[in-house]
């Protein structure tokens, strides 16, 4: 049986790119581990960066930046991670929408990360 997801990889073109908008705007915490390794953390979970060219094995058959679709629940309210988004000149593509989550209902953003990711950043609805 599956209990959680501990952590995911994305390829990416720029590990500083990368860790500004993930650290700066979402509040993610950067980590290098290893050798030349590089995460970062949020919650239980982390996300492994692969700089495109140049992976660690074994890895995705495609793995190429801008395949991922991710879906982050937020600490505090979606109004508050929209202005900060809004600050940050980041774009929202669509939102606030009702989704469903894996728990239930939610109300979700999205945007783009640096290499075209598509985010959704959301609440659970009380």
């Amino acid at each position: 049986m599956i209990k959680n997801i501990d952590h995911l990889v994305l390829t990416v073109t720029s590990i500083e790119r990368t860790k500004s908008f993930y650290c700066e705007v979402l509040g993610m915490i950067y980590e290098e581990f290893g050798e030349g390794r590089c995460a970062l953390n949020f919650g239980q979970s982390k996300i492994n960066l692969h700089l495109a060219g140049h992976e660690f094995e074994p890895k995705a058959h495609l793995a190429k930046p801008g395949t991922a679709d991710l879906c982050f629940i937020i600490e505090g309210e979606l109004a508050e991670m929209q202005a900060r988004l809004v600050a940050a000149g980041i774009a929202i593509l669509e939102g606030p929408v009702a989704r469903t989550g894996a728990r239930g209902p939610i109300t979700s953003i999205y945007v783009r990360d640096p290499d075209l990711n598509l985010i959704e950043l959301s609440v659970y609805d009380e």
